[in-house]
C-alpha cells in the first residue's frame, strides 16, 4: 500500500517565491505530497482550522504578522503541527531564535534545494513526533493511564484557546473517590490502586474519547467534555452516578465506588481562569460530600 501524501501548508505572500518553493519539492523526487497555499497568517490558521497538516512551512513576513511572531503565533495556533521557516534573512541568530519559539527548522530561501528542503521537513515532522511522545510520557499517570496533572492543565489551557476561538463553551467536572482511606485500611494499598483504576476506566467509558480525563492527585480527578445541545451540569452528573451504580451493581470487588463530583461551566463570554474553574467545581463537590451518605467502602463483594 502507498503511503499517504505528506500533507504540506505553505504560507507565502510572494507568488513567485511559492512557486519556487512548489517546483523544488516537486524537482525532489519525493513521495507523494500535497501542498496547499496561504497568502496570509490569517489565511493559514483558517486551513489550518479546516483540516491537520503534517508540517507548516512558514515566510517571516506576511501582511498581517511580521518577524519571529510568526512563529510563536503559529505555534500556539497549532502546536501540534511542525514548523519550517523559510526566510529571505540569512542570519544564524534570529535562526536560533525560531527554534527557541518553536520552528523546528529554519532555511534560507534560495539556498535550500528541493532536497534539502524535503529532507527538512522529514526531520522536522519525525521529530515533532518524537518529542510529542516525550511531551505524553511526562503528562499521563503511571497508574491509571489517564493525563496526570501537568497533561490536565496543559490541554486545558489549550481547550481554553480552542473555545475562545469557536466561541462554544464547555464543562469541568471534578471528582473525588470517597472512602479512599477506609479502602486501604480495610483492604490494603492494592485494592486502593485497583479502586483508583476501576474510577479511571469509569471515567473513560463515561465520556467521549475526544473529552479531557485527568487524575490530579490522590483520589481527585478532574475532566473536561465539550458543551452539546444534550449536555447540563446535572445530566453529567446523572451520568456518571448511573455508571458508579452500575459497577457497584456487578459486585465485582471488595468495595464499591462512590463518588462526590463538582461541575462548572466555562463561557467564552465571560472566561474565566482554569485555576479558578477547578476551585469553583472542587468547593461543589465538597458540598456534595458534606451533604451525601458516601457509599461504605467495606461494601462486602461477591
Amino acid at each position: 500500500m502507498d503511503a499517504p501524501p505528506i500533507r504540506v501548508l505553505l504560507i507565502e505572500d510572494n507568488p513567485g517565491d511559492a512557486r519556487l518553493i512548489r517546483e523544488a519539492l516537486s524537482d525532489s523526487g519525493a513521495a507523494a505530497i500535497q501542498i496547499d497555499t496561504a497568502s496570509s497568517l490569517a489565511e493559514g490558521f483558517a486551513a489550518l482550522d479546516q483540516g491537520s497538516r503534517d508540517v507548516v512551512l512558514l515566510d517571516l513576513s506576511l501582511p498581517d504578522s511580521q518577524g519571529l511572531d510568526t512563529v510563536s503565533r503559529t505555534r500556539a495556533h497549532s502546536p501540534e503541527t511542525p514548523i519550517v521557516v523559510l526566510s529571505g534573512l540569512n542570519d544564524e541568530d534570529t535562526a536560533v531564535q525560531a527554534v527557541r519559539e518553536g520552528a523546528q527548522d529554519y532555511l534560507v530561501k534560495g539556498e535550500a534545494d528541493g532536497n534539502l528542503l524535503m529532507r527538512s521537513i522529514r526531520y522536522a515532522i519525525e521529530r515533532h513526533r518524537m518529542q510529542a511522545a516525550l511531551r505524553i510520557l511526562s503528562l499521563v499517570d503511571e497508574l491509571t493511564g489517564l493525563y496526570n496533572r501537568r497533561g490536565f492543565m496543559t490541554l486545558a489551557e489549550h481547550q481554553v484557546k480552542l473555545s475562545q476561538r469557536k466561541k462554544t463553551g464547555f464543562y469541568l467536572i471534578f471528582a473525588d473517590l470517597d472512602g479512599m482511606k477506609a479502602i486501604n485500611d480495610t483492604h490494603g494499598h492494592p485494592a486502593g490502586d485497583m479502586a483508583l483504576t476501576d474510577t479511571a476506566n469509569l471515567l473513560t467509558e463515561t465520556f467521549r474519547g475526544s473529552d479531557i480525563i485527568a487524575r490530579m492527585g490522590g483520589d481527585e480527578f478532574a475532566i473536561i467534555t465539550i458543551d452539546s445541545n444534550n449536555n447540563s451540569a446535572e445530566a453529567i452528573e446523572q451520568r456518571l452516578q448511573r455508571r458508579v451504580a452500575a459497577f457497584n451493581d456487578t459486585r465485582r470487588r471488595p468495595y464499591c465506588l462512590s463518588l462526590s463530583v463538582g461541575v462548572v461551566h466555562y463561557d467564552p463570554q465571560t472566561p474565566t481562569p482554569i485555576p479558578e474553574l477547578l476551585d469553583a467545581a472542587d468547593k461543589r463537590m465538597y458540598a456534595q460530600k458534606r451533604e451525601k451518605k458516601s457509599c461504605r467502602p467495606d461494601a462486602a463483594g461477591g
